[in-house]
């Protein structure tokens, strides 16, 4: 039996997740999230074979998600849901640890395809994505392939944008994260530094091109 932990922060999204799943008399959903610390928190809690996760959630994206599932060295396997194809959101998430892409509008024909090639421990992408882009992401970047400028900050500091990009003030972010206001402003003059931005505007635009947020997630 391959347990499941469905992570979407839509409700009827997640409902409709859960029935193609339950479907198959040898999957079993053990937990829903409803955003991406809360699938960290449940796949501390349930570890399950495998994490449906969607990419763009409140708190923690899909990504960063599984970055800390990953860091925490968990058992369950990662397959991302997405509606976007883009080639850099892709890689970045199989780097992050996801042993699948799955576009949305292909659950219903290979959901159960990913669900179980990564419980087996294999990678599986959507068909509509090329080989070629696989093979990029799984590769070693070399010193020529252009780093996304959120690569050269810490898990802490990418969730400070994240929150900031989102409209967060600095004491919501310090309650979220329950961390001092003064550690917070500290992470965003860090953030400015690191990523050469002046203002809060330019931290958001940031965030949006490198996938951390989405406009219509």
């Amino acid at each position: 039996m391959i347990r499941i932990l469905i992570a979407e922060d839509h409700h009827l999204v997640r409902q409709g997740i859960r029935a193609l799943l339950e479907k198959s008399n040898d999957i079993q959903v053990v937990g829903e999230a409803q955003d991406g610390q809360e699938a960290v928190e449940l796949a501390t809690s349930l570890k399950p074979d495998v994490i449906v996760m969607d990419l763009a959630m409140p708190r923690l994206n899909g990504t960063q998600a599984t970055e800390q599932i990953r860091g925490a060295h968990l058992p369950s396997q990662v397959v991302m849901l997405s509606m976007y194809s883009d080639e850099t959101l892709v890689r970045q998430a199989l780097r992050s640890g996801a042993k699948g892409y799955l576009l949305k509008r292909s659950v219903a024909e290979e959901l159960l395809l990913a669900v179980r090639a990564a419980a087996r421990g294999e990678t599986f992408l959507s068909s509509a994505i090329s080989g070629s882009i696989l093979a990029s992401a799984l590769a070693q970047p070399s010193a020529a392939e252009e780093q996304s400028p959120l690569e050269r900050l810490s898990v802490r500091e990418k969730q400070v944008l994240k929150l900031v990009a989102e409209g967060n003030t600095n004491n919501a972010i310090a309650q979220e994260m329950e961390i001092s206001v003064k550690t917070v402003e500290k992470h965003r003059t860090n953030l400015m530094t690191k990523l050469n931005v002046h203002d809060t505007a330019g931290l958001v635009r940031l965030a949006l091109k490198h996938g951390l947020i989405f406009v219509d997630a």
